[in-house]
């Protein structure tokens, strides 16, 4: 089985050498993805946990700031409507008492207003000019603004530029205001408006809020709404001085009236893409809402970046193992089909030789019978046998030069006639194109000249001076060789009254390798033949292939 799984591995190394190291890559690569998604998305849960935690301290923070400011407000609602009236050095030491400087951030100071009718003003604003250098009025007038009742500001502690601005002023007059007093005074408790702008800003549009509450004179009549004590805040202070503890450097925190959807302070870079968590809050017996907001973070975090570098990192160093494991799986699959082919190719070879030793053994025995039947001597018989084992032996050096290739019919005529061409008395012509020749037949070739060129040597053109060879080759088709044999300038030919043993070997044994007739005639001008050989593709009998 462990076999079988390595044999299944090597083939799909060695059949796709190239797609298995980038499925590695891109499996490596995937796992290494999911794994920076799942730690970003852990850090984005982390985040907004954060953006849920900061939120909840701000509102705490809030809360607890209202909660005190509202405490300090109905201390000093208790204290005043036990008294017939609210003088100034009363009210100072009270102010004074509370420390604003250090337990009051985020709020403008401390301040009061008595309710008065419109027959009341001029006697207000006396108190209000007492020990001033300056004469303020109500405002804005009742000239400008007719109307009934009105709650001007009398006192607002500290005693600074900024405060004495709003000092006078009717907060009555202001539709705002007014619906967070007569709330006040229904509820009988804290209660801040909704977004407003301080009169201490000038010209300045910084939005804020007051915080109301009120102060009754209990009579055994009932109870008498005597005036307000009250603070005034601007927004954008009091959510710094809440949130400056608890916001990151990349969070931006908003604050906003429920009731009208108008943000009254913001403080850090709000962006559109942000992640943002909103929460409800009670300010003062009205609804605000707080909104926290973290920057969306585009780059990866470290241990995102270095989780992805290492995936990286580990799937190019398994591709580049891959690609050598294929390279190495390719080769050994190379080897092993080069071994098995060499295998079959000794096969065959020793098949082929077989075949061939037989042949040649055949052709021997056939030389032999023939020559033993026709030799009158033993001397006649050697020689015959001698010549014509040598006339296969140089068939076969040619045939050992070429590696048992193909080989040229120009070099088997050659070897043949080479014992003859050295006599300048007679005439060898070899005429034809490039002809390669398989074994076997270039041995039936080299046969055939051979007892040509020994007739023609006892009997025929080459045993008399000037006589003449003529041995010309040419394709008849691509598949088909023609070699003519043609003799002249020797004695006159007669036909022999006998078969020779030439005749025999040319008609039978030749004719009978090549598969092709033999045209022999003895013309009286010479001895002429005619042999066709087949001409073969190199793969119909070539064995030994070279390394891949």
């Amino acid at each position: 089985m462990d076999t079988q799984r390595r044999g299944r591995g090597t083939r799909w190394l060695v059949e796709y050498p190239r797609a298995v190291p980038i499925l590695i890559f891109l499996l490596v690569l995937s796992v290494t993805v999911l794994s920076v998604f799942a730690i970003e998305r852990g850090e984005r849960v982390r985040e907004r946990a954060e953006i849920i935690r900061d939120t909840q301290a701000i509102a705490t923070a809030i809360e607890r700031r209202i909660y005190s400011h509202s405490s300090y407000l109905r201390a000093g609602a208790a204290l005043f409507s036990a008294q017939d009236s609210v003088d100034p050095a009363t009210f100072r030491r009270f102010v004074t008492e509370l420390r604003l400087d250090t337990d009051y951030r985020g709020a403008e100071g401390l301040g009061y207003a008595p309710v008065i009718d419109a027959s009341e003003v001029v006697a207000y604003e006396q108190r209000l000019n007492m020990g001033r250098n300056t004469t303020r009025s109500v405002w804005p007038s009742l000239a400008q603004q007719p109307r009934d009742k009105l709650v001007p500001v009398l006192f607002l502690r500290p005693d600074t530029q900024r405060n004495r601005r709003a000092l006078g002023f009717d907060m009555y007059s202001d539709p705002v205001r007014r619906e967070a007093m007569d709330e006040a005074e229904r509820d009988g408790r804290p209660t801040a408006t909704g977004e407003i702008v301080l009169k201490q800003e000038g010209t300045g549009d910084a939005a804020g809020f007051n915080i109301y509450m009120p102060i009754f004179n209990n009579s055994a009549v009932g109870r008498e709404l005597k005036g307000f004590i009250y603070s005034p805040f601007n927004a954008a202070q009091f959510l710094a001085s809440t949130s400056e503890s608890s916001l990151g450097d990349d969070m931006a925190v908003q604050l906003s009236d429920l009731a009208t959807g108008d943000l009254m302070a913001r403080r850090g870079e709000w962006r559109e893409e942000g992640t943002s968590i909103s929460r409800q809050i009670d300010l003062a017996n009205h609804p605000v809402r707080l909104t926290v907001q973290s920057a969306v973070d585009t780059t990866l975090s470290p241990l995102s970046l270095i989780t992805l570098l290492s995936g990286l990192a580990v799937a190019s160093l398994l591709t580049i193992v891959a690609r050598l494991l294929t390279k190495q799986a390719a080769e050994d699959h190379r080897s092993l089909q080069w071994f098995a082919e060499q295998n079959s190719i000794r096969n065959s070879l020793t098949r082929e030789l077989n075949h061939r030793v037989k042949n040649t053994l055949a052709n021997v025995l056939s030389i032999v019978s023939m020559t033993r039947r026709r030799a009158t001597s033993l001397d006649e018989f050697a020689e015959g046998i001698d010549a014509r084992i040598r006339a296969l032996s140089a068939t076969h050096d040619l045939l050992t030069q070429s590696d048992w290739g193909t080989t040229p019919v120009r070099a088997v005529v050659e070897a043949e006639l080479s014992p003859y061409a050295r006599d300048e008395d007679q005439q060898i012509v070899l005429d034809g194109p490039e002809v390669e020749l398989a074994p076997n037949d270039a041995l039936s070739l080299g046969l055939a000249v051979h007892e040509l060129a020994t007739n023609a040597t006892k009997y025929g053109s080459l045993s008399v001076p000037g006589g003449r060879v003529e041995v010309q080759w040419d394709l008849v088709t691509p598949a088909l060789a023609q070699i003519d044999w043609r003799e002249s300038g020797g004695p006159d030919v007669t036909p022999p009254n006998k078969r020779g043993f030439g005749t025999d070997l040319i008609e039978k044994i030749v004719a009978h390798e090549l598969r092709q007739p033999v045209e022999l005639e003895f013309d009286p001008a010479g001895v002429r033949c005619s042999l066709r050989i087949p001409v073969r593709e190199t793969g119909d009998f070539e064995l030994r292939k070279k390394k891949l």
